[in-house]
């Protein structure tokens, strides 16, 4: 059987990380930041074993990623992956591949961007930058019967 997080401590990560989302929606990545590791020091440890710990290091990673923090996006994202239900999710996978494409770790990006598309499709590309998408389809072959990605 799986621990479950008291429901308060749920509620109030639920909390923070809504209150965080915001922030990050207005571009207020500092305060985003801020209200997402707040929510980080409420899991028990060890951190990682809660379901809780994907979503919250998926929103830093991601907000790290937006401020254009691409190193530390890639170590929280990577942190992530020791979380439940972490490895297979393709919103990381889009974003780590993302990360690691920026500071130049260009083969293990394609890993990363090649397990998203797996995962979701092209569509996981649609708003993000071209580039990411034009880089992968110069290292994977289309699926069988088709003739791009």
């Amino acid at each position: 059987m799986m621990d479950t997080l008291d429901d308060r401590v749920q509620e109030n990560i639920r909390l923070l990380c809504a209150e965080g989302d915001a922030l990050a929606e207005r571009r207020d990545y500092e305060g985003a930041l801020a209200k997402y590791e707040t929510a980080w020091v409420l899991l028990p440890e060890p951190r990682t074993k809660w379901e809780a710990a994907t979503w919250i290091l998926a929103a830093i990673g991601d907000t790290q990623f937006r401020k254009r923090d691409y190193q530390g996006a890639v170590e929280t994202l990577q942190d992530a992956m020791h979380s439940p239900k972490a490895i297979g999710n393709p919103f990381l996978h889009l974003r780590l591949g993302e990360s690691l494409f920026e500071i130049g770790q260009r083969q293990q990006a394609m890993d990363e961007l090649a397990r998203a598309y797996m995962g979701a499709g092209r569509e996981i590309f649609d708003n993000e930058d071209p580039k990411y998408f034009e880089a992968l389809k110069r290292v994977l072959k289309p699926p069988p019967g088709q003739t791009s990605l």
